[in-house]
């Protein structure tokens, strides 16, 4: 089945008119990746695709780009004047009253949220009523193949084995009284990164005590933290294979630089612990049941266990994210705190798990995984687990 013939049948469902697929300088990125628009293209003019529920799609393109779309299915309209493409596009959704865009109503949802509010006017000027695409757009960009899968799994047990090494590295700079600090260990994972040939949009994430309590602290080459014996470390870290299409994945780690951890920090791990394996102990369920399960859902399982432990105001983001060739995709979110996600999760996604505890000026604890659920609906964790502190023996 084409996409043209996947989108249709959504919009059937959705009972909407049809999908308007807009772009102006590369604003929105998802309709570049469903109409596989190669990276480096010019789009400096706006473009619409109209996919209608039935029938024949329709492009809109301005004379001096008119072969943006040449690669796709339908009738060619070419417009130059903003008259004209006023008029064009009022002929298009002639009629129509249910029109699919990458729009979010209040915002709700971020990642879809890409056409502006002064399109929608236009639109909406027509006599449509413009809905959003967010329910069936993940199907075309955070569901990946295979293969895509295979290196997603790659890059994990690619993190794994470099945050033991980095803890190793640190165990070892103690245990010789060598002075380190956060940068100092940052680079030494960019270093591994480039040796393990993975690639990374930022640096990791390298904390000290109350530094990890600040969930995107950035460590920086002047005025970071020493590390010290007996100090509380988080390492965070995301990274891919190096070629076209590959998958993220994201971990973060725990560990104290002393031989054994505090009451206090183990009371915040387990329970954090005890959070990450009661939403992928959710996700694990609903898949084997073959029913459904919601993104905010998923966030709920997590918090309750830390609400429940009397931590709840101290959860201060979602329990995970959707990954795809993005860190952050544009799929389900494991929220229903920043946003209410009520999309399900689709197999042939990942996303991460990673419920945190944040005690400000004094420590936090984040552990994240991440889940890839097959095609086939199997769920897998990827990244390794930690059940326990990491410690300088």
């Amino acid at each position: 089945m084409s996409k043209i013939d996947q989108a249709q049948k959504y919009l059937q469902e959705q009972k909407a008119d049809g999908w308007l697929l807009y772009d102006f300088h590369k604003s929105n990125e998802l309709a570049h990746t469903f109409l596989e628009i190669p990276h480096g293209t010019m789009t400096t003019r706006r473009f619409f695709y109209w996919i209608p529920a039935k029938g024949t799609p329709i492009k809109l393109v301005h004379a001096i780009e008119s072969r943006v779309l040449d690669a796709w299915p339908g009738e060619k309209r070419i417009y130059s004047s903003w008259q004209s493409l006023e008029s064009e596009l009022k002929q298009i959704v002639h009629g129509r009253k249910r029109i699919a865009m990458e729009y979010s109503p209040r915002n709700a949802i971020p990642y879809v949220s890409k056409v502006d509010g002064g399109t929608i006017d236009l639109i909406r000027s027509f006599g449509a009523e413009v809905i959003s695409s967010a329910d069936f757009l993940p199907h075309f960009t955070a569901v990946f193949t295979e293969t895509q899968g295979q290196s997603l799994i790659r890059a994990g047990q690619a993190l794994d084995r470099i945050v033991a090494d980095a803890w190793h590295w640190i165990s070892s700079h103690l245990k010789s009284g060598k002075s380190l600090t956060e940068y100092e260990v940052q680079q030494k994972i960019l270093a591994d990164f480039s040796a393990s040939d993975l690639f990374a949009n930022s640096p990791p994430i390298v904390a000290v005590n109350e530094h990890t309590a600040d969930p995107h602290y950035e460590p920086q080459r002047i005025g970071s933290s020493q590390i010290k014996q007996g100090d509380w470390v988080l390492l965070d870290m995301w990274g891919k294979e190096k070629h076209p299409g590959s998958i993220y994945a994201d971990i973060t780690r725990v560990g104290v630089a002393d031989t054994s951890p505090s009451v206090k920090q183990m009371e915040i791990f387990h329970i954090v612990r005890e959070a990450q394996v009661a939403a992928t102990e959710l996700v694990k369920n609903r898949f084997s049941e073959r029913k459904k399960v919601m993104g905010w859902e998923v966030d709920d399982a997590a918090r309750s266990v830390i609400e429940e432990a009397g931590y709840g105001k101290f959860f201060i983001h979602r329990t995970g994210h959707n990954i795809e060739t993005e860190v952050h995709g544009s799929g389900a979110h494991m929220d229903n705190l920043e946003m209410h996600d009520e999309r399900p999760i689709l197999p042939g996604t990942a996303f991460s798990i990673e419920p945190g505890i944040y005690l400000p000026s004094f420590f936090g604890i984040r552990l994240e995984y991440d889940i890839y659920v097959h095609t086939n609906g199997k769920v897998e964790i990827v990244g390794g687990e930690q059940d326990s502190i990491m410690t300088v023996d």
